[in-house]
């Protein structure tokens, strides 16, 4: 009779012990969630988040004149380095915009809406959609973008003017992105 209740423990103890051994278990990534952002960036339902990265790079603008004939700083290009949730660089964020990792994939967007930041001195939260895809890798299927948790890079307030036309200044910046692709 102890044999068998000894017998009946250790079948509940091996049935209760995880099928994937546990050093495999911690190579697997955690599912990606959405940041929670006002309603006028976020993503429609359909679509699931399937990499965050962190920027940290430059805004850069030009000093250039509006159709109005003003001149003020007009986007330029970002420059970023894109790191995962290990610190690691894993691509890179330029004109575009663009959004290359070493994987071999890329996306280009355009911003379809944005929101002023937390912090009035950093550049707006967005809304992207993806215009083109290239590559296999992470990237490869995704359709939507959001920026958020924006600090920096605002141009300045200052320098641009007439004798300034053409010159380009750097304004530093970190962001999140959240790439977002059609729920499986």
């Amino acid at each position: 009779m102890q044999t068998n209740l000894v017998r009946a423990v250790l079948v509940a103890a091996a049935l209760a012990l995880p099928t994937t051994p546990v050093h495999a278990q911690k190579d697997i990534p955690a599912k990606e969630s959405a940041p929670d952002v006002p309603d006028a960036i976020a993503v429609p339902s359909g679509f699931e988040p399937v990499l965050f990265v962190h920027a940290s790079g430059s805004q850069i603008y030009t000093c250039a004149a509006g159709t109005d004939g003003k001149f003020a700083w007009t986007l330029k290009a970002p420059e970023a380095d894109l790191k995962d949730r290990k610190d690691k660089v894993i691509g890179q964020h330029s004109a575009g915009p663009s959004w290359t990792l070493k994987d071999g994939s890329q996306v280009t967007g355009k911003a379809a809406a944005h929101v002023d930041s937390l912090d009035s001195e950093s550049v707006p939260w967005l809304l992207v959609d993806v215009t083109t895809n290239s590559g296999k890798g992470a990237l490869a299927n995704v359709t939507k973008i959001q920026r958020v948790h924006t600090h920096g890079g605002m141009p300045p307030d200052y320098g641009c003017d007439a004798s300034h036309k053409g010159d380009e200044t750097n304004s530093k910046y970190t962001a999140d992105y959240y790439f977002f692709a059609p729920a499986k």
